[in-house]
């Protein structure tokens, strides 16, 4: 397996722990957004979603860039790339250990016979 940063992938998996935030990412991923916008689906205040997207910008996970008195928020893909790859690592390994065990099973199963 290819070596990550585990202070990032821990920061990343963390953040992502929480729903609202994972929600927040999916909007993001359409388009920049400002809050006001990012906070209609919720039942939340705005200084609420400020908090989230402090945490996601804290993470890596989001930028913002200021236009006049707006706040545009998008998402900065690199970290949940990072993070997609370490998954897709350890896919690959569990994938060749079922694979191992379906191989054994098989010739376990014809030995019996």
């Amino acid at each position: 397996m290819v070596k990550y940063d585990d202070g990032m992938l821990n920061d990343v998996f963390q953040v992502l722990s929480d729903p609202t935030r994972r929600e927040i990412i999916k909007s993001l991923a359409v388009g920049e957004m400002t809050v006001m916008n990012l906070a209609k689906p919720f039942q939340m205040s705005l200084p609420a979603v400020s908090k989230h997207l402090k945490v996601l910008e804290k993470a890596g996970l989001v930028s913002v860039r200021k236009e006049g008195t707006y706040r545009y928020y998008y998402l900065n893909p690199k970290l949940v790339e990072n993070a997609h790859e370490w998954l897709m690592d350890l896919r690959k390994f569990w994938t060749a250990q079922v694979y191992n065990l379906e191989h054994f099973l098989d010739n376990q199963s014809k030995e019996d016979e």
